[in-house]
């Protein structure tokens, strides 16, 4: 074993900083890394069930030519509205 107890959450601690009229945080390197982020990254805060907010990397896909984002954002809108449908029609 690496000695690394990975049973332990690693904790990172900032302290909250003024960016214009915003607020912003500065990520310390090691942590950069892992999440394999740099300067000019787009990252997102998932707030999920427990309340615990989960931060990570937008990853970009590259659509092909022929498929139009709009159309696609509406068959996601869809699937978001009807997802009860859909499970169930799963599960026959």
């Amino acid at each position: 074993m690496n000695g690394v107890d990975k049973s332990v959450p690693k904790r990172y601690s900032r302290k909250i900083g003024r960016m214009g009229n915003s607020l912003g945080v500065s990520l310390p390197k090691s942590l950069a890394e892992k999440l394999n982020v740099a300067q000019g990254d787009e990252v997102e805060f998932i707030e999920n069930a427990q309340g615990e907010i989960i931060f990570k990397k937008v990853r970009r896909v590259e659509l092909p030519e022929n498929v139009r984002l709009e159309v696609l954002e509406a068959f996601y809108d869809v699937f978001e509205e009807d997802s009860e449908i859909f499970e169930d029609l799963r599960d026959r």
